[in-house]
């Protein structure tokens, strides 16, 4: 089983912060539409809706506005088009970067990105040159709720996960992706406070990045974050010795 994440962390108090900001909404309503689209309004019948709807009401949506992007999404109500892409890029030191973003206007988002990767030493590259570096995986962040980590680790490997890391009130659950909605909902029937459960680029391994140029790469994912369109941005760098800012 891994050890600490720092970047597990960063990652978690940063979303705090965009659940401050709102930001989060944004991203869930897009997540949401584009979830009810592909696979119909019902999240009984829809696994991924069903995880869009339950990330949307930890981070206490109101049920109107969940209810408002499913009907837009499947013709009841007039709405917008998203288009799902990844861009794939270098940051400095030539570390991974991917990208995920859920856009109506496909020109004006990678223009934004691109921009975003040469303002911070980065660069945009082709489709491939970097997502063979990661594998898709499940990730659920539960809440320790004072449980050791032996007592987690049990529950996890019954349920049927993979590994598991941990920090001082959170435990960061990873699955494979066919496991990750038979263990999400194992979890939740053990009555375990799920923070959040998405499916993630994880890298295969890790590039260490210690000092300026941790600080480097560190803006170039919260400059890419910061955009409207971007939903999540995944790189395999390892940032064991970076301080944690959350703004």
């Amino acid at each position: 089983m891994s050890g600490h994440s720092k970047w597990a962390t960063i990652k978690r108090k940063k979303a705090a912060v965009d659940a401050k900001r709102g930001k989060i909404f944004t991203k869930l309503i897009k997540e949401i539409t584009i979830a009810a689209r592909e696979g119909g309004g019902d999240p009984d019948g829809n696994p991924r809706l069903r995880l869009a709807v339950d990330n949307a009401k930890a981070a206490n949506m109101p049920q109107d506005n969940i209810e408002r992007a499913i009907k837009k999404a499947t013709g009841e109500l007039e709405g917008v088009t998203y288009h799902e892409l990844i861009y794939e890029g270098y940051g400095p030191a030539g570390v991974a970067v991917l990208v995920e973003v859920a856009t109506d206007n496909k020109n004006r988002t990678v223009a934004e990105v691109r921009h975003v990767f040469s303002k911070h030493n980065g660069s945009l590259g082709e489709s491939g040159s970097v997502a063979w570096m990661f594998d898709r995986k499940g990730i659920i962040t539960l809440s320790s709720q004072g449980k050791t980590e032996d007592e987690i680790l049990e529950i996890i490997l019954d349920a049927g996960a993979d590994d598991l890391q941990t920090e001082d009130d959170f435990f960061e659950v990873q699955t494979s992706l066919e496991a990750f909605d038979p263990v999400r909902k194992s979890l939740s029937e053990k009555n375990l406070q799920i923070e959040n459960a998405s499916l993630q680029w994880i890298a295969k391994n890790l590039v260490p990045m210690r000092g300026e140029e941790s600080e480097k790469l560190m803006k170039l994912i919260e400059s890419l974050e910061d955009l409207d369109d971007v939903q999540n941005v995944f790189s395999n760098a390892d940032f064991e010795d970076i301080p944690t800012r959350t703004a």
